[in-house]
């Protein structure tokens, strides 16, 4: 699948049904995940201050134990157990990339973390503006997608981006560029990747991320919002490296909006402008 099998903009990036969920003020106004009526702001806030604190504590608890009040592993008694050193999401010290092909990192370890990072850094790909783009969503399908496939992905989705209802309803000009004064932004960010099968020609990987898209400025139509899709990605490995065959995609995990007011046009552009991603890894 691609952004092209189901795209699904309009108002949401990346794929998914296109649909959105509205909540309506009403007597009986309940919690999102079927729970009792939200308490006041005032007790939200309350609570946001303790946990605050509570990760203001923990994170002085883990610098003390990185070394500066207490001993080496060297000064432990003999034979004595150690807590484990890794999580699931910690790094593993091991280098996740070799090099880089058009500026999306290639090169990755046939092993299960190897297909994990693989997986999220095409994501990242497959969702940026360079999609809309001929010259350069050639460039990412065949970085991206597996040889026998690229041919056919391209030519998928040079009907869709060259689909003028489909650019214009996203608020995007034919030629697939913003309209004077606004900022195009498409960017996927994600949260974690976990392994659903794997051998070492063949993975299926899940990555679970935040998407942001819409058009920054002054009398934007479809300002950017935020939406959360979780993609599992077929991988093969094919001359050394992980490549797409295939992906799917489904909305969520979608966490709990917070009481935080929308920035403005201008903020967001200049951030999307200002910080730039990251390679991904395991």
């Amino acid at each position: 699948m691609s952004l092209g099998d189901d795209h699904g903009y309009g108002g949401e990036p990346g794929g998914g049904s296109g649909q959105t969920r509205t909540r309506l003020p009403g007597n009986g106004d309940t919690d999102v995940y079927g729970g009792a009526r939200r308490p006041a702001r005032s007790s939200s806030r309350s609570l946001i201050t303790v946990v605050g604190v509570v990760v203001l504590l923990i994170a002085a608890i883990a610098f003390a134990n990185r070394g500066g009040g207490g001993g080496s592993d060297d000064d432990a008694p003999a034979g004595a157990a150690k807590a484990p050193t890794s999580q699931p999401t910690a790094p593993t010290g091991v280098r996740p990339v070799k090099g880089n092909a058009d500026g999306i990192p290639t090169g990755y370890a046939q092993d299960e973390q190897g297909a994990q990072s693989a997986a999220a850094n095409y994501a990242v790909a497959l969702g940026s503006d360079g999609m809309f783009n001929k010259a350069r969503r050639d460039q990412i399908v065949n970085t991206v997608y597996a040889p026998d496939v690229a041919a056919a992905r391209r030519s998928d989705l040079d009907r869709v981006y060259s689909s003028e209802g489909f650019l214009t309803g996203i608020g995007l000009k034919p030629d697939g560029t913003a309209p004077a004064g606004l900022m195009f932004i498409t960017r996927f960010n994600p949260v974690g990747a976990r392994v659903e099968s794997f051998t070492p020609g063949r993975a299926s990987v899940s990555v679970w991320y935040s998407a942001l898209f819409g058009l920054a400025g002054e009398g934007s139509q479809n300002p950017v919002s935020e939406s959360w899709y979780t993609n599992t990605f077929d991988l093969r490995w094919v001359d050394g490296d992980w490549k797409v065959a295939d992906f799917t995609q489904k909305d969520g995990p979608v966490p709990v909006g917070r009481d935080q007011a929308a920035s403005g046009a201008e903020e967001m552009a200049d951030a999307v402008q200002q910080f730039g991603g990251f390679t991904y890894a395991r």
